[in-house]
């Protein structure tokens, strides 16, 4: 595994994944999203593993994509530019389709793809200190590879609320956007987290996985068509003036050019 992200499996067959790049706030990298899509094959195929939960290390759960490696894709090639919004569809997807319970244990602030994370989780448990945020068109951006997963999570009215305004919001708005199911304080985090997974321990690892299964398949697909979809948006504001000037100012740490006081 890699050093990104940790793993380690308890005697009931409990997984537990851990983002591990605390002072890049988990930022989605290319060895992070491998590592994810790595871990998600792994764990998927591996029967003594009965649930899985994941979580960070540090003040973040996870602060969305890196922005060092986004720059890199706008100075890129067509190709190279397609492989790299395919490889955050590819995690996502992979996640996704996991085949045990995924339990998201949000320990600190999610931005952009964290809540993307968040959202392909089967139930997400955050810390009441936790903020939340769409923050792509802030930089120029959109929330394109993550939109499908969060809208089936959020539902299209709600995600209307703080989809495109970059709005930070607290945990407890997170709930009632249906982005968390609880929000407790820190310090009942692991408890909370534990009543999730206690149930899945007296149910049958097969009937798990076909209901879950089921959900997907009962509930409007997220298929290649959708998937290409939101990999050619990405690309098209990557290549668009906005995503350059965005991301510049961010590592200027000035406005862009958009922003009124």
């Amino acid at each position: 595994m890699s050093d990104v992200l940790t793993t380690r499996i308890d005697a009931r067959g409990v997984a537990t994944l851990v983002m591990n790049l605390p002072e890049k706030h988990n930022a989605l990298s290319a060895e992070m999203m491998d590592a994810l899509i790595a871990a998600a094959a792994e764990l998927g195929a591996d029967p003594a593993v009965r649930a899985v939960v994941l979580t960070g290390t540090g003040k973040s759960f996870c602060a969305g994509g890196d922005l060092a490696w986004m720059q890199r894709q706008i100075d890129a090639g067509p190709a190279r530019r397609d492989a790299a919004a395919r490889k955050l569809a590819v995690m996502l997807q992979a996640l996704d389709g996991l085949p045990k319970p995924l339990i998201c244990r949000v320990q600190g602030q999610a931005f952009g793809g964290g809540l993307g994370l968040m959202s392909v989780c089967d139930v997400a448990i955050g810390a009441t200190h936790a903020k939340f945020g769409f923050t792509e068109t802030r930089l120029g951006l959109i929330p394109a590879t993550i939109g499908p997963y969060v809208i089936a999570r959020m539902g299209a009215a709600k995600a209307r609320r703080v989809f495109m305004s970059a709005r930070i919001f607290d945990a407890q708005e997170a709930v009632s956007l249906g982005l968390l199911a609880r929000a407790v304080p820190a310090g009942d985090l692991d408890q909370a987290v534990e009543a999730e997974i206690v149930p899945y321990l007296a149910c049958a690892p097969g009937a798990v996985a076909e209901a879950k299964a089921l959900i997907r398949d009962l509930t409007p697909r997220i298929d290649e068509q959708v998937i290409a979809h939101t990999v050619h948006a990405l690309i098209a504001r990557w290549e668009s003036p906005e995503a350059a000037e965005g991301i510049a100012a961010h590592f200027a740490r000035r406005k862009p050019g958009w922003a009124q006081d």
